[in-house]
């Protein structure tokens, strides 16, 4: 529980002045911009030949540090909601509150809401009482941000953040004074983990500040992402444990710098191509729950699992699922096949519906998203050192 101040210092009641004029005067200009693709250039532009592939990475590469995190601070926890979300606690603020976010790799601010946002949804979840931090730093810095049908707008201000024992002083983050789409949502904010170029906000992301800081012993981090309970999963800063994986990790270097994008050989079922026949993007996603991809292809997955369309999704028989194909990601030559229970997902009522959705953002390449249901079964490494993300089998 915070403890509430029964009044304010003369310096608080100015900077809470400040706030309720700049509240009014908000003018919010910038363009509403799009998470989380962009265009970039292809693998088949950039580099050709597996064999030019893997002397890039033995170039490149450097062996992480195989490290068992007991008594250490470099793990942090999150929970599963309904195999939907992966949320984890932060701290904002002096004395510190609490707020659960979701640590997302497709965008690269950290927002939560302000008291001052009044939506419905906002109202729903906790929302950072600036006047009570003595660390807070206001800015006339406005921003927007869209993503999906989620629409959010805000100012940029600095405070002390705090990941477990990893604490960022002074960091710039948003607050958001105004939303609309996020109703329902069980989180307080979202926690990009993406490069500094995707930042809409203008603020310096927290895992840059952290890692330009010496505060993390290496510029990586990595997920496991547990299924059907809520402890279990976490998230690893700085290092990777091996304990959470079987064999070896594949590396997969990145399209361009800039963002989780890698190149895809292809998609398969049953040894016949179903998509991505002639190599496409993919956006390792840990913000969102599907597996995204472009309507034609999304279609014909459903075809060839025989779902029925209902109010947004495709549903397939429960019992059904002990009999449908694997379907199979071919990652720069490495197999990744789901089986249908991995891509299968059961609402509250029980019903049993496809992980597959359709994207619509559109991109001049066939562009695919990898979200929670491939990363439950492979544990992901994001290497910032090298860009390249690790995959191994998840234990």
């Amino acid at each position: 529980m915070l403890r509430t101040q029964t009044s304010l210092s003369t310096w608080s009641q100015k900077i809470h002045m400040k706030w309720l004029v700049l509240l009014g005067l908000v003018a919010f200009s910038e363009c509403i911009v799009k998470i989380p693709l962009r265009r970039v250039k292809t693998m088949r532009n950039a580099i050709s030949g597996k064999n030019t592939l893997n002397n890039i990475l033995k170039e490149h590469a450097y062996r992480l540090p195989q490290i068992s995190f007991r008594g250490s601070n470099l793990t942090h926890p999150l929970r599963n909601i309904r195999d939907l979300f992966y949320v984890g606690n932060i701290t904002i603020g002096t004395p510190p509150q609490e707020f659960q976010v979701i640590f997302d790799t497709g965008s690269s601010d950290l927002w939560v809401a302000s008291i001052f946002c009044n939506s419905s949804s906002c109202a729903a979840h906790v929302r950072f009482r600036h006047h009570q931090s003595s660390t807070f730093r206001p800015t006339n810095k406005t921003f927007r941000i869209t993503y999906g049908s989620g629409r959010m707008k805000g100012v940029v201000v600095h405070d002390t953040v705090r990941i477990g024992d990893l604490v960022s002083t002074d960091q710039p983050f948003g607050l958001c004074l105004k939303d609309s789409g996020f109703k329902g949502i069980p989180f307080d904010g979202i926690l990009g983990l993406s490069y500094p170029n995707k930042t809409f906000s203008g603020a310096f992301p927290i895992f840059d500040k952290l890692k330009n800081e010496g505060a993390i012993s290496e510029p990586v981090f990595a997920f496991y992402l547990s299924k059907d309970e809520q402890e279990g999963s976490v998230v690893m800063f700085g290092g990777v444990d091996h304990r959470y994986y079987e064999g070896e990790l594949n590396w997969v270097p990145l399209i361009e710098a800039g963002d989780w994008i890698i190149h895809m050989d292809r998609i398969s079922m049953k040894r016949t191509v179903i998509a991505c026949s002639d190599g496409c993007e993919a956006l390792v996603h840990t913000g969102t729950s599907h597996i995204e991809g472009p309507g034609r292809l999304v279609n014909n997955i459903h075809r060839l699992i025989r779902t029925r369309p209902f109010d947004s999704k495709h549903y397939v028989s429960c019992f059904a699922t002990k009999y449908l194909p694997s379907i199979t990601f071919i990652i720069n030559g490495i197999k990744y096949p789901m089986t249908a229970r991995a891509y299968i997902f059961k609402d509250s009522r029980g019903r049993c519906y496809s992980a597959f959705k359709e994207n619509t953002v559109r991109t001049s390449r066939e562009t695919w998203i990898l979200g929670d249901a491939f990363l439950r079964r492979y544990f992901s490494v994001f290497d910032r050192g090298n860009d390249r993300i690790g995959l191994a089998q998840a234990v």
